[in-house]
């Protein structure tokens, strides 16, 4: 889904140089919600309290500074996701969150072993009283006056930011083009020019997930593909962190996100055959939820899929029950990813030589899904003839993640009314097209 989400930004959030910020920011929590908080930069502490809400502020360790609030809140419906991000140009310095929670609040926090049920501590609070005022000079922080935020205070995480991943070729030679910074762009959105308020440059890192298709493989395809991996970890940029997950009748995670390249090569030495359809819209959707469930939100995400298309939903391929999610389906989360999504089709079609055979328009459907799905997902399609040729496209997909640039907005309509959003991106050089998402659904 492109994001929306609030980045509280220095003059909504300040930070001061005593370290400590005593506005909070109010999060409304819908019926059913889950909080989850993760804070890789300090310690967390999670209060209960007797509003309806959830407050979020932050303490900044010493007299150091940073160029924009650390706070990212990340709102995807049922899910409200608080992150800590600190930037490569701010100091190294200890981050830590405070969060005041009703105690109905379904509230998890970040831990090496995944996300588990945070611990709370009972407070004693007074009615009305949910912040407390900046303290005068040399006043202890814990003998501030407590005040009443007024309406005109409160930041809501229904605020939009929609976060683009655009990769910038020259049409004269076909090349990424690198280098770009902020003022290349300009970004419009039903034909009304939009003001970039976030970029990021092409250096930044991604997360990468390999996402390979075993259904039907021999061990001596699966040596190829193995070889064929390898050859993706070892081009992609060391900042980059990959994962790999396989499937066929089921998918299977092989490795999670890592940096770490030795870790990976052993773990891919453990790929092996594999039964089952090819169930391949339903382990793209599993990708997906594993990159929104797990990734970290200060990171860009992109998943490269490997495949011959044929799910076995497809008329034309007997004796296959395959995804339980349809195409349409696939195509419309795909559309929502916040993230990019890549497609390498293999070429495997034979002559059919009898109606249990896979026919021709399945192989042909198959391929153009494949090419649908990467246009959907900001993208590149890469047609692989033959086997051998797998680990050059990967090495392509490298080379393009490392010209994708992001961009974010705030939308000058900001009417949740379902309707799709065109997007438009200029850059500012001859020859060069941006190429990504073409839009967006307003939920």
């Amino acid at each position: 889904m492109l994001r929306f989400l609030i980045l509280a930004a220095a003059l909504l959030f300040p930070i001061t140089v005593s370290g400590v910020s005593f506005d909070g920011i109010r999060i409304e929590l819908p019926p059913g919600s889950q909080l989850r908080v993760r804070n890789d930069f300090g310690n967390t502490t999670v209060e209960l309290w007797d509003q309806n809400y959830a407050s979020v502020s932050a303490t900044i360790e010493g007299s150091a500074t940073l160029t924009r609030s650390p706070i990212v809140i990340d709102n995807r419906g049922k899910v409200i996701t608080i992150s800590v991000v600190r930037r490569p140009i701010d100091p190294a310095v200890a981050i830590h969150l405070k969060l005041q929670v009703p105690a109905s609040a379904d509230v998890e926090s970040w831990t090496p072993q995944g996300w588990a049920k945070a611990v709370t501590q009972e407070v004693t609070l007074q009615p009305k009283i949910v912040a407390s005022s900046k303290p005068a000079a040399g006043t202890p922080a814990d003998k501030a006056e407590n005040v009443e935020i007024s309406e005109g205070d409160v930041i809501r995480v229904d605020s939009q930011l929609v976060t683009l991943n655009i990769s910038v070729i020259d049409r004269s030679t076909s090349r990424g083009l690198a280098g770009l910074v902020q003022s290349d762009f300009r970004l419009f959105e039903d034909g009304q020019e939009q003001s970039i308020v976030q970029f990021e440059s092409s250096s930044a890192p991604f997360d990468l997930v390999l996402l390979i298709d075993l259904s039907g493989s021999t061990k001596e395809v699966v040596k190829l593909i193995r070889a064929a991996a390898l050859r993706f970890v070892n081009a992609a940029r060391p900042a980059d962190r990959i994962a790999v997950i396989t499937f066929a009748g089921t998918s299977t995670i092989v490795s999670g996100l890592t940096a770490d390249r030795d870790l990976l090569r052993q773990r891919i030495e453990t790929i092996d055959t594999a039964k089952g359809d090819t169930k391949l819209y339903d382990a793209i959707n599993f990708t997906m939820s594993q990159i929104t469930k797990d990734a970290n939100n200060s990171r860009r995400s992109a998943i490269v899929v490997m495949s011959d298309g044929l799910d076995g939903t497809i008329p034309g391929i007997s004796r296959q029950i395959g995804s339980q999610t349809s195409y349409q389906e696939t195509l419309r989360n795909v559309q929502e990813f916040d993230g990019v999504l890549y497609t390498l089709w293999l070429n495997t079609e034979y002559e059919a030589m009898s109606p249990e055979d896979t026919q021709p328009e399945a192989f042909d459907a198959g391929h153009d899904r494949m090419r649908e799905m990467a246009e959907a997902g900001g993208g590149v399609f890469y047609s692989v003839e033959r086997l051998t040729d797998l680990a050059g496209a990967y090495e392509q997909v490298v080379a393009d993640l490392g010209t994708v640039y992001s961009l974010a907005y705030r939308p000058s309509s900001s009417a949740r009314d379902g309707r799709w959003r065109a997007i438009r991106i200029g850059v500012n050089r001859s020859n060069a097209v941006a190429r990504g998402k073409r839009g967006y659904y307003a939920n």
